[in-house]
């Protein structure tokens, strides 16, 4: 369900939280990619790209779909990948253009939770959640 979410509109969509050097939240659109059973991202030139590689941890939230108020909701760590080969095979599965100066961010996940309706205006919500052993 978190990844019907996240590329319900054809491309991963997502908002990401980094973490500030003063602490403070820093909040970011951005495309997730899902492959090979890992979730990873590339990163422009950005303070999100300082942001990961200083504390690497991060909250994801999927857009809301149009029709109802479903939502995913991912905290954990980011490490930032060097590896070409690794780069290379995630920029395959992915849509946009990859350019040299976009960092590739896995982001490993910690704790999610989903949030379900039956349809919109439904109160309350379903809640399933997870959590890394």
């Amino acid at each position: 369900e978190g990844q019907r979410l996240l590329y319900q509109f054809g491309e991963g969509l997502g908002f990401l939280a980094t973490v500030r050097k003063d602490g403070g939240p820093r909040l970011h659109p951005m495309c997730p990619i899902i492959d090979n059973g890992g979730l990873y991202a590339f990163i422009i030139p950005s303070p999100k790209q300082n942001d990961l590689r200083r504390d690497g941890r991060f909250a994801m939230h999927s857009f809301l779909p149009v029709d109802i108020d479903d939502a995913f909701y991912m905290t954990g760590t980011a490490i930032e990948i060097l590896d070409p080969e690794i780069r290379q095979f995630v920029d395959d599965a992915y849509k946009n253009a990859v350019h040299e100066n976009h960092a590739l961010f896995e982001f490993h996940l910690e704790r999610c939770l989903l949030t379900s309706y039956r349809y919109r205006g439904d109160w309350p919500p379903s809640y399933t959640r997870w959590s890394a052993p």
